[in-house]
């Protein structure tokens, strides 16, 4: 098991991939956004953010994901919980949005956050992180949107992504550490009673709610 303080030692502070976010980031330290979909990290980003110190609002997406009635009840708890503004935007769209990989879904989340952004500069956060099969949680994917970023907005928000090098473990090793409220948090691909035993997102919590971080 891996405590939070040789797991900061391990991956570090940063709060993207960036290596120009080290020098931008006393100019851009203020406010950020986090798009939260309520599961375990999207809610430990939040923490991440208000532990840094930051002036921290969250933002969900209903995008007519099936989950997103218990979603939304998810964020509002971890909102209410961390004392955090939540705004909710509904963007459902015409197709139906089935469990798994749902084609440019964060690079449309994020655009819709910089839409939303109320700040003249900050940062923009998701909780993506790396041991997943999905392009958008890739180092390339944030590199990409954030050139669109850079094009949009001039250069002053940038993408914040704190776990793009942790995996899963280390991620619910560090909410637990930062009392981060777990039972609050959904994340059922299906939008049934988690852990439904067939979605990726289960699967995910079953291996960790079994390990022995969880036990301890």
């Amino acid at each position: 098991m891996q405590t939070s303080s040789n797991l900061s030692a391990r991956l570090g502070r940063n709060t993207t991939i960036l290596g120009s976010m080290s020098i931008r980031k006393k100019r851009l330290r203020g406010r950020v956004t986090v798009l939260l979909s309520g599961g375990i990290d999207s809610s430990t980003c939040l923490a991440y953010y208000l532990d840094e110190g930051f002036r921290v609002n969250a933002l969900f997406v209903d995008y007519g994901q099936l989950s997103a009635r218990r979603e939304v009840r998810a964020a509002k708890s971890v909102c209410f919980h961390f004392r955090v503004p939540l705004s909710i935007v509904r963007l459902t769209g015409t197709s139906k949005k089935g469990p798994g990989p749902i084609t440019g879904r964060n690079a449309f989340l994020l655009l819709v956050c910089a839409i939303e952004f109320r700040a003249d500069a900050g940062i923009v956060a998701l909780g993506i992180h790396s041991g997943t099969q999905y392009r958008d949680c890739s180092p390339q994917f944030v590199q990409k949107m954030q050139a669109i970023f850079d094009i949009c907005t001039g250069g002053t928000i940038q993408i914040g992504t704190p776990f793009l090098k942790w995996r899963k473990g280390d991620i619910w090793t560090f909410a637990r550490s930062k009392n981060v409220p777990l039972r609050m948090t959904y994340s059922c691909e299906r939008g049934l009673t988690q852990p439904c035993g067939s979605c990726n997102s289960c699967s995910d919590l079953e291996a960790l709610l079994a390990g022995p971080i969880s036990q301890n």
